[in-house]
């Protein structure tokens, strides 16, 4: 049996009621009839004592315009709309972004979570009256006191809902952010072993040319060569380190071909294992021509150690090319890994989302399968916008990672972004088998998933959702048939006044 809780005194009351009027706001005290409470849901089955107790500790007050309380302060009053409008808003760095606007009588706000006495209570949103407008004000002390005695069995259902699901999503958020985390890094680790096996292969081999090269200038420097030829292979070393670095890109067939010329050339002049030295001097961009000139530089008997240290001269500059892409590539990775965390970055910055787009996609290429194409189609004409960068890159991971789950194996994944007015508009399409349409007001609600269990928390899109409208004041739109589904986050290209969102905003109201 609950222990009947002490009811609130009426000095406490007259003193919690002048508490209720906001500084800046503007309310006249009228009278209570249990008659109007009763046309209210809110009330309409309480009984006509438990009527005559609310107007007894309660009041009814009618405020002008603008505000009757706003977010942060102590919640000390339970307020319930007659009569009017009332917008409920949000504080969002620096702006009040509305997310609420209703004239529906009975709508209420404010102390609502009084019965739960844990918890420090202060209001979550602000309110504010664009026209005059009446209200039931009861004091919180009493509003929990109505709420433990009249329905105690639904307090404790109500506190174990709100505990309960807080709970859950602080367990399931963590758990999210750890699986973010760990599919990030499992895919930034497979992208950074291929060039960094590749360095380590192209080193080794580099180590083995290097010697090599080391034992053919034993052979030069012991006079086998006279001193103007060495003077002129020098010169012939030199050009051919220079057309490394402008060889074309050739065919696998024009290649071939080459390959088999320059192995011709050399079998007539008696090279042994011209084979192996032909792909080399394919890849730096030599040819037949440029050997005739080195032939016709030395004598026949030097040819072979001639065109060897050639060799190993052209070899040991693609390897260290090798090396270098190698070392870039990883240099990009870390880049792009730095890009989409953000990490030495400033939260609110003025950002180029083609340049999030890339590291998003650069950070998710690992989980991408082979059969997914990736087709960008940028408008490089849009300016940088503002922007919380993180909080983007993580909107663009979300929906990255629903388009190619939606797809399995195969598919094409299109990401373009494009200007409509004043706003930034980045697509995400996909060729999976789409939305269905009973669903698709639902899927922006937290816990919504149609993955199977155990690969979705429901928490992606409501959480981007959430980004995107609460914090950058744009809006996502989703337009799905099967094999054709887009996905449309609208950015404004400049910073908006408090209160406006993108064009066609899911309806995404709280409680006001």
């Amino acid at each position: 049996m609950t222990e009947q809780a002490e009811q609130p005194t009426a000095t406490h009351r007259q003193a919690t009621e002048l508490s209720c009027v906001r500084p800046g706001a503007q309310a006249t005290e009228l009278a209570c009839s249990p008659d109007d409470l009763r046309q209210l849901f809110l009330f309409e089955k309480l009984s006509d004592e438990q009527l005559d107790w609310l107007c007894q500790h309660g009041h009814v007050e009618r405020f002008e315009p603008g505000p009757v309380y706003r977010e942060g302060d102590p919640a000390t009053c339970f307020y319930v709309l007659l009569q009017g409008t009332v917008i409920m808003s949000r504080r969002v760095g620096q702006d009040d972004i509305e997310v609420n606007r209703t004239s529906g009588p009975g709508t209420y706000s404010g102390a609502f979570n009084a019965y739960i006495d844990t918890e420090p209570q202060i209001y979550n949103n602000s309110i504010r009256v664009p026209e005059p407008s009446t209200f039931f004000v009861l004091a919180a002390d009493d509003f929990a006191w109505l709420m433990r005695e009249w329905f105690p069995m639904p307090v404790h259902l109500l506190e174990g809902l709100f505990f309960g699901q807080r709970n859950t999503q602080r367990v399931v958020g963590q758990r999210e952010r750890l699986l973010a985390l760990g599919s990030l890094s499992a895919g930034l680790t497979h992208e950074l072993n291929n060039p960094a096996a590749a360095a380590v292969r192209a080193t080794a081999a580099l180590r083995e040319r290097v010697a090599g090269m080391r034992h053919k200038l034993g052979i030069l420097a012991g006079g086998k060569f006279s001193a103007e030829t060495l003077d002129t292979l020098i010169k012939f070393q030199e050009r051919a380190v220079e057309l490394v670095a402008k060889a074309p890109k050739l065919s696998p067939l024009e290649a071939s071909d080459r390959e088999d010329a320059i192995t011709d050339w050399l079998d007539d002049r008696g090279i042994t294992s011209g084979w192996d030295l032909a792909p080399i001097y394919v890849q730096a961009g030599l040819d037949t021509a440029w050997l005739d000139q080195v032939a016709g530089s030395v004598d026949e008997s030097c040819l072979d150690s001639a065109l060897r240290w050639l060799g190993y001269t052209v070899e040991t500059e693609l390897l260290m090319n090798e090396i270098e892409d190698a070392t870039t590539r990883i240099s990009t990775l870390v880049g792009a890994a730095k890009q989409y965390s953000q990490l030495d970055r400033a939260p609110f910055q003025v950002v180029d989302v083609h340049e999030l787009l890339d590291s998003t996609l650069l950070m998710l290429g690992g989980k991408i399968p082979p059969g997914i194409t990736i087709v960008k189609d940028y408008d490089r004409s849009l300016p940088p916008i503002p922007g919380y960068a993180g909080e983007l890159n993580q909107v663009w991971t979300n929906l990255i990672d629903n388009a190619v789950s939606s797809m399995g194996a195969t598919g094409t994944l299109t990401v373009r972004t494009m200007r409509r007015d004043d706003h930034l508009i980045v697509e995400f399409g996909d060729t999976g088998p789409g939305v269905p349409a009973e669903i698709k007001d639902r899927i922006f609600e937290p816990f919504f998933t149609t993955k199977p269990v155990g690969e979705g928390t429901g928490l992606g899109l409501d959480i981007s959702w959430r980004i995107i409208a609460n914090k950058h004041h744009g809006a996502i739109q989703v337009e799905s048939v099967p094999g054709d589904t887009k996905f449309r986050v609208w950015l404004p290209l400049t910073a908006q006044e408090p209160g406006r969102t993108g064009p066609g905003e899911p309806d995404r109201e709280e409680s006001a």
